[in-house]
C-alpha cells in the first residue's frame, strides 16, 4: 500500500479501539454511528484485514486490531507532542544579554531563577565577552558592563557598586591573625591572587588605604574574577574582590573580609546598557524592571 490511511480514518479507529462502542466513539467525534462505522469499514478496506469482531451490541478487537491500534495510539502521541513542542517554541521568545563570567556566576545566575518563575515564556540566553557590544552589527538585546557612565547616545541603568575589598577564607585569616586592621603590610607576607582581567584592582585598593611595602603585581593570578575567588575560598592567598560580587559568599561564611576597608570607584561600576528602542519589546522591558529591582535589593546596593 502506497498511500497512508485518511487521518479521519484512523482516528474514529483509534477512539472506537479505544472505548469499544461505535455509539461511544461518535459522541466523542461529534458524528454519527454510522459515519465512525463508515470510516471504519473504509480502513479495513484499504489494509485488507479485519480490525474488529463485531456482535449483536458489541465489538472487539481482533488480534491485529489490537496491534495497530497500539501502533496508531503511538502514531497520535507523537503528533501530539510534536504540536505541543511547537507551539511552545512559537510561544517562548528570546532575550539575548551580553556580560562578565563573574558577573553571571556569582550574581546574575544565582537570582536568575525568580525571573525564570515570573516569566517562564521568555528564555534568556546569556553570553560572556570582555568586549563592548555593537548593537548595529551584533543581534544583542542588551550588555552589562563595566564602565564608567555610558553616552546618552544609548540607554543605560546603573545596578551594583564596584568596591573593591581584600577577602580571604575563614581558615586562611586564622593562620594569619596579623591581618588586620592595625598591621595592614603584613600583606607582603602572604599571596595575593589576582584576576588578569583586573591586574590593577591590589595597586588601586592597596593606594587607597595607604598601605606601603606590599607589592601590588606578586603572587598568583587567574584568567578570570571568578577563578580568583575560588582560590580564595580553598586557602591559597588573599584576593582582592568586587564586594557585591562575593556578598552571598560572605553571608555564608565561605569568604572573609580581614580589613574594614573598602575602595568605592565611584561612577566606574555595572550598567545594563541597551538601544533606546528595545524598551519597547515586553519581553525586555519585563528583564530591565526586574533587574533594576534586584539590583536594588542586592547586598552592598
Amino acid at each position: 500500500m502506497r498511500t497512508l490511511p485518511s487521518l479521519n480514518a484512523l482516528r474514529a479507529f483509534e477512539v472506537c479501539g479505544r472505548l469499544l462502542s461505535v455509539q461511544l466513539a461518535a459522541n466523542e467525534l461529534n458524528v454519527t454511528p454510522a459515519a465512525v462505522s463508515r470510516q471504519i469499514k473504509l480502513l479495513e478496506d484499504q489494509l485488507g484485514v479485519p480490525l474488529f469482531e463485531r456482535g449483536h451490541r458489541s465489538i472487539t478487537l481482533t488480534a491485529i486490531g489490537e496491534r495497530y491500534l497500539a501502533d496508531i495510539v503511538r502514531g497520535f502521541e507523537t503528533m501530539r507532542t510534536a504540536t505541543i513542542n511547537l507551539t511552545e517554541v512559537r510561544r517562548r521568545r528570546t532575550l539575548k544579554i551580553r556580560g562578565y563570567t563573574t558577573f553571571a556566576m556569582n550574581w546574575l545566575l544565582p537570582r536568575l531563577s525568580t525571573f525564570h518563575r515570573d516569566h517562564p515564556d521568555v528564555e534568556v540566553v546569556f553570553t560572556t565577552s570582555l568586549q563592548p557590544v555593537d548593537f548595529k552589527t551584533e543581534d544583542v538585546d542588551a550588555a552589562i558592563r563595566l564602565s564608567h557612565a555610558p553616552s546618552s547616545d544609548i540607554g543605560s541603568d546603573r545596578l551594583v557598586p564596584n568596591e573593591l575589598v581584600p577577602v580571604c577564607s575563614p581558615d586562611f585569616l586564622r593562620a594569619h591573625p596579623d591581618l588586620n586592621d592595625a598591621t595592614p603590610d603584613t600583606l607582603s607576607n602572604v599571596t595575593l591572587l589576582h584576576s588578569l582581567a583586573r591586574r590593577e584592582d591590589w595597586a588601586k585598593w592597596l593606594d587607597a588605604a595607604e598601605v606601603r611595602g606590599v607589592n601590588p603585581l606578586g603572587g598568583l593570578s587567574y584568567e578570570s574574577s571568578v577563578l580568583a575567588y575560588a582560590a580564595a575560598m580553598q586557602g591559597h592567598g588573599v584576593a582582592i574582590a568586587q564586594r557585591v560580587l562575593v556578598a552571598d559568599q560572605l553571608h555564608e561564611g565561605a569568604l572573609v573580609t580581614p580589613f574594614s576597608f573598602v575602595l568605592d570607584l565611584g561612577a566606574f561600576t555595572y550598567y545594563l546598557v541597551y538601544p533606546h528602542e528595545h524598551l519597547q519589546k515586553p519581553e525586555f522591558a519585563s528583564f530591565r524592571d526586574w533587574l533594576l529591582a534586584v539590583s536594588a535589593a542586592s547586598p552592598h546596593a
